[in-house]
């Protein structure tokens, strides 16, 4: 059947999103079983065709920010795998030098810009960093993600706002996996179809199947190039689902094993790989081949945390900003 997608995208797609499966699930493993990991850590599995979209539909310079659902996005930014294993391992060669952990990945050279763990703040950090750019006289485009859980906060309306006034070249997407937390919007929200929150401050809006990598990529490119154009702001509630709990440690009781079962059977990897074989984009030994690729790339990562090193004692009091006419900050340097 024919696609109006290239053969190189449909096969970019499918890496990518292996790339992070895999990379999810083996960091799992390694908290689970292995003990290696620690703190909180919040997979992104099931979610990857987000990913995948917004990354053909906008270009490297173009700055992304989320919250503490970060590993994919960063992979798929280009953050090296080693990198972010060894963040998730807290160790020196992370890319936050170990001090971040799951919830903090960040890396300038890629454009990702974090990783935040406090619920809804990366919205106007987002914005700044979208009239940073607009300030620059680029015509880049921010991409700031966040979950149906923080479209609650109060900053997401105030940053609307100053976003429509100034026309910030930013798209706000909300990836809406269901359950915030543990607790459904139904529960949460008079307003059940979150993209119509954009309508009081007439900001353009739509609802995606973000199950689907080609909706994604439709959907942000007509956002990107309208932001581009310097016609401002839009929102995209992105539907999607994630197979884990909230965190690794989440029990879901609130779900059921069969809710989670008719989402997995329109698994965003399935649906691109089913299009790669009906339209012969790759046999099956090639298929193989990205599979058995990226299980090493994996491995490797894994290999590198363990031999890194742990930070030095010394990096606990780098990178600590610090006001030296303030006077109420303790001076750690003697202690």
């Amino acid at each position: 059947m024919p696609t109006k997608f290239s053969k190189e995208t449909y096969l970019y797609w499918y890496e990518l999103m292996q790339l992070i499966r895999q990379f999810e699930l083996k960091a799992e493993e390694m908290y689970k079983m292995a003990g290696k990991i620690r703190g909180f850590f919040h997979a992104y599995v099931g979610q990857e065709a987000i990913a995948a979209g917004c990354m053909t539909a906008t270009r490297q310079e173009d700055p992304f920010i989320t919250a503490y659902r970060d590993h994919g996005l960063g992979l798929a930014k280009g953050m090296s795998p080693n990198s972010c294993m060894a963040e998730l391992y807290g160790k020196a060669t992370g890319c936050a030098k170990g001090k971040g952990g799951s919830m903090h990945f960040f890396s300038k050279e890629h454009y990702f810009f974090g990783g935040h763990g406090i619920v809804g703040a990366q919205i106007g950090a987002g914005a700044g960093l979208a009239f940073a750019e607009q300030y620059r006289g680029t015509d880049n485009v921010a991409l700031v993600f966040f979950g149906d859980g923080a479209a609650r906060q109060g900053i997401l309306h105030e940053t609307f706002n100053l976003a429509m006034i100034w026309k910030l070249p930013v798209i706000f997407i909300c990836e809406n996996n269901n359950y915030a937390m543990g607790t459904s919007i139904e529960r949460t929200s008079n307003v059940i179809d979150i993209y119509k929150l954009a309508d009081a401050y007439e900001m353009p809006a739509d609802k995606v199947d973000g199950m689907v990598a080609e909706s994604v990529h439709d959907a942000v490119a007509r956002a990107v190039k309208r932001a581009r154009e310097g016609g401002g702001p839009t929102l995209l509630e992105m539907k999607t689902y994630r197979y884990k709990g909230h965190s690794i440690s989440d029990p879901q009781k609130y779900r059921t094993k069969e809710e989670v079962d008719e989402y997995k059977a329109k698994d965003p990897i399935t649906l691109v790989l089913d299009t790669i074989k009906e339209n012969k984009f790759a046999t099956d030994e090639e298929i193989a081949a990205i599979d058995e690729r990226i299980g090493k790339v994996v491995e490797e990562s894994v290999k590198f945390a363990e031999e890194s090193p742990w930070p030095d004692d010394s990096e606990v009091i780098k990178d600590v900003m610090m006001d030296q006419n303030y006077p109420y900050i303790m001076d750690f340097q003697g202690v």
